[in-house]
């Protein structure tokens, strides 16, 4: 029997996802209008979150003064929030809507045929906008990693948004290397998000932003073991919705060493977050896992 509790959890989970099916059919420059505010409110309000942006931003970019770090934390908060919204008309809009809003740029041809292929999709806050854009363009079906929510009904308003156009099959992590290897093999191409701290198993230590830092060598790995070359894929929030631009495929990569191969991982995906640092998700604890003997950094 369900407590007093569960049923207030599910009415207000109800109802966020039926706010989120009326907010799709508002203009996109009110949905904005509305993240401005939101990122305005959780800055203020989620202050540990805060200190955490602050925390990252102080360790990847240390020649910026406190104020004009502030700027740049405020300006994630507001990404963050109408990256989120933006799930509204991603998720619930009319298709022709989205195909108006979401452009896809650069090495398209990339993705084209049936070549092994890992999609290196970096966290940046327009993430879910970058597979609706190749889904919409590319008939193939595709593979991704993913881990379920706590709370179910969020769960399955996630998968079925993400899941909207295209045919993207989800592994759990349960699932193990090998369905997923087969899968790249056959051609089905896959969504990898390996740039967040998953703890000391099977982490390496390597630079990011001249800081050690745990990070999952699985992008090395799945490209050798799928013998797939890696295409990274890049979302950018813009006033009239997304550009998600494929660059080439990494010519040199993967070697024989997954260190090495992590290391270089990092290093490219710094150079992508300097193009856009607001869009980063800083809001992550990026470097929670420290080499033993070293301090916490939040």
């Amino acid at each position: 029997m369900k407590t007093a509790r569960q049923m207030a959890s599910r009415l207000v989970t109800r109802g966020g996802i039926l706010f989120m099916q009326l907010l799709a059919l508002v203009p996109l420059s009110w949905t904005r209008a509305l993240g401005v505010l939101l990122g305005w409110v959780l800055y203020a309000v989620v202050s540990a979150r805060r200190r955490v942006v602050d925390t990252n931003l102080a360790l990847c970019f240390p020649a910026l003064s406190a104020e004009e770090r502030r700027r740049l934390n405020v300006q994630t908060f507001v990404y963050f929030a109408q990256a989120w919204l933006d799930r509204a008309w991603l998720w619930h809009a009319p298709k022709a809507w989205v195909q108006r809003r979401v452009h896809l740029t650069g090495a398209v041809e990339e993705l084209a045929g049936n070549a092994p292929t890992v999609i290196f999709l970096p966290h940046f806050v327009g993430l879910d906008a970058a597979w609706t854009a190749v889904a919409l363009q590319m008939p193939r079906p595709s593979t991704t990693i993913y881990t379920d929510q706590s709370n179910k009904l969020v769960d399955r308003w996630i998968l079925r948004g993400r899941r909207r156009f295209g045919n993207l099959r989800l592994f759990g992590r349960a699932a193990g290397v090998k369905p997923i290897v087969a899968a790249l093999r056959e051609g089905q191409p896959l969504y990898l998000l390996p740039d967040m701290d998953f703890g000391p198993d099977d982490s390496v230590f390597v630079p990011f932003f001249g800081v050690p830092t745990a990070t999952v060598p699985s992008l090395s790995r799945f490209a050798r073991l799928g013998r797939a070359k890696v295409l990274p894929l890049l979302p950018r929030v813009t006033a009239t919705g997304y550009e998600v631009q494929v660059l080439p495929a990494w010519g040199d990569f993967p070697s024989e060493d997954p260190v090495a191969d992590t290391a270089l991982m990092n290093a490219r995906l710094r150079d992508y977050i300097e193009t856009m640092p607001a869009q980063y998700y800083w809001v992550h604890k990026r470097f929670k896992t420290r080499p033993e003997g070293d301090p916490s950094m939040y």
